[in-house]
Formats: C-alpha cells, sequence, structure tokens
C-alpha cells in the first residue's frame, strides 16, 4: 500500500488555508505537483512546498506530520481515503465531507466535521466548539457519518445537526444539541449548560447528571433497546462504557417544548452496586 507523506517544516506565521490537503486532490499528483498546490496563508497565495516535505507519489492514504494548528481545512469536501493528522490540528477539519476516514493523533480546533455527510472523524484527543455543527447562517449541519473524541469538546456540539452521530468521551461546553433536527449524541463526560436547548428532533443521551431546560418534561424510565448497536460500536472503537450502559435504565425526557417538543433526552441511570 502506498502512501503519502506530509511533514510541516515551515510553520506558518498566521492561519494557512490548506484545503488542497486531502485524498481527492492528492491521489492523482506525482510529488512535484503536490509541492506546487497553491494554499493561502493571509492575504496572500504559496506554495504548499513553501510549507510541507512530501514524501511519495499520490496515494488515498496520507499522513500529515506537524504541529497544524494554524492550518485550517484540511479534509474539507473528503469523500474517499484515509487522512491521518500526528499532531494537533486547526479549525475546519473534515468540514463537508461525505466520505473517507480522518484519524487525529492530537487535538483539532473549531468546526471539527462541519456540515459533514458522511464518513468517520476521530480524534484522540480534545477538539473544540461547533463539532458538526452547521455554519453561521446555514440551517442544517450535520447530515450524516460519525465524529468521535476521545477527550473534551466546546460549545454548540451538534449544532442543528440532522443526522449521523457524534460520541464525546469528555467534558462538553454548553448549548450541546443547540437547534438538534436529528441524529444521535452521546455523552460520556459531564455535560455543560442548556442541553438540547431549541432541538426539534433527534436523540441526546448522557451519561453524567444534565441540569435541563425547563421546557424538558419526564416522560418514563425505559431501556432503550434502539440504542445498544450505537453504544457496541461505540465500544469497538476503545471507547469505555459505564458498567450496565447497554442493559441499564434510562429516563426519557421531550423537548424542547419551545421547538415543538419532539426531541429526546435520555439520562442514564447508574448502576447501584
Amino acid at each position: 500500500m502506498t502512501v503519502t507523506e506530509l511533514t510541516l517544516v515551515h510553520a506558518p506565521t498566521v492561519p494557512l488555508e490548506a484545503e488542497v490537503l486531502v485524498p481527492d486532490v492528492l491521489a492523482s499528483l506525482d510529488r512535484g505537483a503536490m509541492l506546487d498546490l497553491p494554499v493561502q496563508h493571509g492575504r496572500q497565495r504559496r506554495r504548499l512546498g513553501e510549507f510541507f516535505d512530501v514524501a511519495g507519489d499520490g496515494s488515498e492514504v496520507v499522513v500529515v506530520r506537524g504541529d497544524l494548528r494554524r492550518v485550517k481545512g484540511i479534509g474539507t469536501g473528503m469523500t474517499r481515503g484515509r487522512l491521518v493528522v500526528e499532531g494537533s490540528v486547526g479549525m475546519h477539519l473534515g468540514a463537508r465531507m461525505s466520505g473517507g476516514e480522518i484519524v487525529v493523533h492530537g487535538d483539532a480546533g473549531d468546526w471539527l466535521g462541519a456540515e459533514m455527510r458522511g464518513g468517520s472523524i476521530r480524534v484522540r484527543g480534545s477538539a473544540g466548539g461547533q463539532i458538526g455543527g452547521a455554519y453561521r447562517g446555514s440551517q442544517v449541519g450535520m447530515r450524516g457519518g460519525v465524529i468521535v473524541v476521545e477527550g473534551d469538546a466546546g460549545i454548540e456540539l451538534g449544532m442543528r445537526m440532522r443526522a449521523g452521530m457524534i460520541a464525546v468521551a469528555g467534558r462538553v461546553g454548553d448549548f450541546a444539541g443547540l437547534q438538534m433536527r436529528g441524529g444521535t449524541i452521546v455523552l460520556l463526560g459531564p455535560v455543560g449548560a442548556r442541553a438540547g436547548a431549541w432541538m426539534r428532533r433527534g436523540t441526546l443521551v448522557a451519561f453524567q447528571p444534565v441540569d435541563l431546560l425547563p421546557t424538558f418534561a419526564y416522560d418514563c424510565t425505559y431501556r432503550p433497546v434502539f440504542l445498544r448497536p450505537y453504544l457496541r460500536a461505540l465500544a469497538t472503537l476503545g471507547l469505555r462504557l459505564p458498567h450496565g450502559a447497554l442493559e441499564g435504565l434510562y429516563r426519557h425526557f421531550t423537548g424542547d417544548a419551545a421547538e415543538g417538543g419532539r426531541g429526546e433526552i435520555l439520562q442514564w441511570q447508574a448502576v447501584r452496586v
């Protein structure tokens, strides 16, 4: 299997927009053509080779290394292949992607997987705000795919998402599931304020106590069979579920009543030993 390897050798002094770093673009190019690809460094149009060294010719397996926190847009619009980031990465990683796999061995910035439609993103560290969310002025966020964050996540997780799944192992900021339209959010760690605010549809699953808005109403406590495949899939990815998560009881709340009340929040009931 051939692999295209890119290593950051000259750190950008201002944000570097590098949407060309995606298997869809790189797979058909040789090393020289990759070095000549255009990137945006602040207001200046530059060559990719001014910042990155490239090893190998084009491949659908791409590895990017270095401190990429000022590099934006990697994996934007990705439809196929595998992209591995070894280091922390900047904003908009995997935005609007519809296929393929992204793995980050580090942290990720804001707007991770924004408006994505398919594929998978896994962040071994933490990520910023607006994960899987809709850009300002857009009415629809994530429409498909899977995002897994093993660390913490910021505010407005899954904002206006319509389909797909987001799972976070660590702490999550305020407004998780903001204006949610569908899909599933699984939160294993502590949850910030106003979870599910203005949600219309979708499912938010919380394994830690949630301070619910008064516009959510308790319905019942039950064992949601539909949830088991989701949790089993997360377990196969290495996320540690609490004991009894698969067979345990969940309190069911519907809301947000201010938006019709068709969304749901499931609050796991810890097993008492």
